[in-house]
């Protein structure tokens, strides 16, 4: 089984410290993008004011700085006691300008940077797949170099089968200098089983989108599917229980909640309390 380097380094430190994976922190955030019409209709103060109120600290950001400068962002975050943990970039400015992801992520004191779609007409091949690796290892490791993970959120459109595998194989096991991020809705929704690549890829996917589906609603490798399909985590087919229980198992700690409805305001707080429920605080 494919083992990374990021896993084994871990799981020799629990050995040497005497303490499993079920002690590590799980913890709960919010990909801000949830909320981009709040942020356009009401402002970011009063937006980051809502995540507040749900007693969320930890956010995915600063991709979209809804016309504010960086700094008045940044101190709106620190007005609010929030932190970015990972900041959004693209696949364009991770090709071109590592270095600038690498200030941002630094700007902002974030671990992570995760970019979310690789350009591409018609359907994803093989070509747009080896590219992005190449893309990955060149970026992953400058940002490395500058304390910063780079993550790449596949968006199912990778699952289109590809040798023993599907693409999605081949980038895995493929991109040595950076890691993933599983948006669990995706994976399902592309036709894969989130538990079962967590399993096949243990420490490769770094922290996770949890997102639950509408049952009843087809699958398709396009990397689209209809936002109202979002439902309150849980009430789902994507099996969020099941994946929760296996990321803890492998020490994932940054667990993050995106709903892209027109119903977020209402759900993310039923979504929160069902995490809870399951040990993500």
């Amino acid at each position: 089984m494919f083992i990374s380097k990021y896993l084994k380094n871990t799981l020799a430190a629990c050995i040497l410290a005497g303490v499993t994976t079920s002690a590590f922190a799980h913890e709960m955030g919010i990909q801000v993008y949830s909320l981009r019409n709040q942020f356009e209709a009401n402002g970011v103060s009063d937006t980051f004011s809502t995540i507040q109120g749900w007693d969320l600290e930890l956010l995915e950001a600063a991709g979209n700085l809804y016309g504010l400068s960086i700094y008045d962002y940044k101190n709106e975050l620190i007005k609010h006691d929030l932190q970015v943990v990972s900041v959004d970039t693209n696949y364009e400015e991770v090709r071109d300008n590592p270095m600038a992801v690498a200030y941002k992520a630094a700007f902002y004191g974030a671990k992570f940077a995760t970019f979310y779609w690789i350009p591409h007409e018609g359907e994803f091949g093989y070509e747009h797949t080896k590219e992005a690796v190449e893309v990955m290892n060149r970026a992953g490791k400058i940002l490395a170099q500058n304390g910063v993970t780079l993550q790449y959120h596949p968006h199912g459109y990778e699952l289109i089968p590809h040798e023993d595998g599907t693409l999605l194989d081949y980038m895995v096991q493929n991109v040595t200098e950076a890691d993933f991020q599983m948006d669990v809705f995706w994976i399902k929704n592309g036709g894969g089983d989130p538990v079962e690549y967590l399993q096949k890829y243990p420490g490769r996917f770094r922290t996770l989108h949890l997102k639950d589906r509408l049952p009843g609603t087809e699958n398709n490798t396009r990397g689209q599917q209809d936002v109202e399909t979002n439902v309150v985590l849980g009430e789902g087919d994507v099996g969020i229980a099941a994946v929760v229980e296996e990321a803890k198992k492998q020490g994932i700690k940054y667990y993050f909640i995106e709903d892209e409805s027109s119903r977020v305001e209402r759900q993310v707080p039923k979504s929160i309390e069902y995490l809870k429920s399951l040990g993500v605080h």
